[in-house]
């Protein structure tokens, strides 16, 4: 469970530095936060049971993976009830293609982040699962030529 809790400087700079790099002991936060190795262990918990600091993974260059394709994909539903939106988002779930979807407000009712292969991977991928699904009326999709910058990073 989530709980109030009001981050002091040290904390922020904990913050930034664990998103940086997870891999810091706490030996190595405290020397740079100005704290014993203890309290950084001590708030690095809190934060952690606060839920602002969320669980730890390792970022993969989608390149070394051959998924360099990035696609953004708007999404227009032909039903907005909530059934057909929990149906879709379901869908959405269970595709490892989709690393992140956006609920929308606008013109369009989702956006996605699709990587691939190639782009025989996402027409296929489009054409035969996502617009074959039924609560998909139709979508667009804006293939990502370079990323100008990309960050996990929040400004705390």
């Amino acid at each position: 469970m989530k709980q109030d809790r009001a981050m002091d400087a040290i904390d922020r700079r904990i913050v930034r530095l664990l998103q940086e790099d997870a891999t810091l002991s706490h030996a190595q936060l405290a020397e740079e936060v100005g704290a014993s190795p203890a309290s950084c262990w001590r708030r690095v918990k809190a934060l952690e049971a606060a839920g602002i600091l969320g669980r730890t993974v390792r970022l993969v260059d989608p390149e070394a993976v051959g998924r360099g394709v990035n696609v953004m994909c708007n999404i227009r539903m032909r039903s907005h009830a909530a059934e057909a939106r929990q149906s879709f988002e379901q869908f959405i779930e269970g595709r490892p293609e989709v690393v992140e979807c956006f609920s929308m407000s606008g013109e369009w009712d989702y956006l996605l982040r699709i990587v691939v292969a190639d782009v025989v991977d996402y027409n296929q991928f489009l054409m035969q699962t996502m617009l074959g699904h039924p609560s998909v009326a139709g979508g667009s999709s804006h293939f990502v030529l370079a990323t100008t910058k990309y960050t996990t990073a929040l400004p705390v």
